[in-house]
This record gives C-alpha cells, sequence and structure tokens, in this order.
C-alpha cells in the first residue's frame, strides 16, 4: 500500500510539472523528453526508491508487447464509448493477469485517469531508454535501406565499438527503411549520421537548384 502511494504521488506530481516532486526525485542517469519521458522518469525514480527497477523494467517489456499483440486490450481502451471507470477496472484487471508490481500498475492507471492512453508504448519504450543508461549502455540505432548481412553487421559493430567510451556497452537496434534508398542511418546516443542515398540526392537536388 505504501508503495502504491508513493508511487501515485511521483507520478502525478510530475506529470503536472509539480516542483516539489522534482526536487524529491532520484535523478535518472539520462533525461527523456516529452510527455512520455516525464512518465518514465518519475516511475524511476519511484523505483528506485522502492529498490524495485528490474522488475518495473520487465513489466514495462511485458505491456509494451502485450499492446501489439492484443487487439482486443487495444479496441476497449481507445473505445470512446467505454466509461472511464470501466476501462480504468479493465486496465487494472490485466495488469494483475500479467502480475505487474504495484508501481507499474499504478503508472498505467495514472495515465489511464489522465486521458493519456496513446503514451503507454511510448513511456515503456522512454522507461527502457533510462534504464539501458542507467546499466551503463549506449543505445544505437542503425537503419538501412535492406538487411544487413552478417560481415556488414559485424563491420557496423566495429566501427560503434570505436565511438563507446570505456565501460560502456552498445545496444544495437537494426531498422529497416526502404525510403533511404541505399547507405544507411546511424544514431549514437544523441549523434546522430545521416549517410543515406536519400540524403544525397536531396543534397544534389538542392545544389542543382541553387545553380539554375
Amino acid at each position: 500500500m505504501a508503495s502504491r502511494h508513493l508511487g501515485s504521488q511521483l507520478v502525478r506530481s510530475f506529470a503536472t510539472s509539480s516542483a516539489s516532486a522534482s526536487a524529491a526525485m532520484v535523478k535518472p542517469p539520462i533525461t527523456v523528453f516529452g510527455t512520455e519521458g516525464r512518465y518514465a522518469m518519475a516511475l524511476f525514480s519511484a523505483a528506485s526508491k522502492n529498490k524495485a527497477l528490474d522488475a518495473v523494467e520487465k513489466d514495462m517489456d511485458t505491456f509494451r508487447a502485450q499492446l501489439k499483440k492484443d487487439t482486443r486490450l487495444n479496441e476497449f481502451l481507445f473505445d470512446p464509448s467505454v466509461q472511464k471507470s470501466l476501462k480504468a477496472k479493465g486496465l487494472a484487471g490485466a495488469c494483475d493477469k500479467l502480475k505487474m508490481n504495484e508501481l507499474s500498475k499504478n503508472l498505467f492507471l495514472t495515465m489511464a485517469e489522465n486521458g493519456r492512453y496513446s503514451y503507454f508504448g511510448a513511456v515503456a519504450t522512454a522507461f527502457k531508454t533510462i534504464m539501458s543508461a542507467h546499466r551503463g549502455e549506449i543505445t544505437c540505432e542503425v537503419t538501412t535501406a535492406k538487411p544487413l548481412d552478417a560481415a556488414m553487421t559485424k563491420e557496423v559493430e566495429t566501427a560503434i565499438a570505436g565511438f563507446v567510451k570505456a565501460g560502456q556497452k552498445s545496444q544495437i537496434n537494426y531498422k529497416v527503411d526502404p525510403s533511404i534508398i541505399g547507405g544507411m542511418v546511424v544514431a549514437i546516443g544523441d549523434r546522430f549520421v545521416d549517410m543515406s542515398m536519400a540524403s544525397k540526392l536531396k543534397r544534389y537536388e538542392e545544389i542543382i537548384k541553387s545553380a539554375a
């Protein structure tokens, strides 16, 4: 009961930018911006104080996966004809079924009360980003026009390793986006390098237009 009350206060206060709540918060290793960032950082603070970081991270991963595969749950949560109290009851039941930590459950119920259903997945992702930084991981995202083969993947990982400081670990996520045509786009932490063919073609087009 005490942990649920603490989590509720932190999430509510931080989501509404309460100065007093911010002063009492455990500062996360990185700042995540936006509405999802505020909720995620408040959750990190509450979970830190209650020594529940690992449990909450597992809850976030589980719920994010559940939202992707459970169309009935999505339809229920986003149906405007369903009463708010009924949604809260259904959401609480889903959290209990997934055996969530009280802090995780309370976060989602608080977000639901504030009508933030569309941010559920984003908050889970933001919390994952904070936890990666907490473990000393650097989140990297590599986007290519088509999947990389084993040799190219190894080459990319070797190149990224050169940007990682001693004691840090790289967490690489690969994405495929045919619209970049060729080359790749690489994001390492807050650094961003666009080496895509689409970007080059755009620059060439701008040069040609300026010369005309």
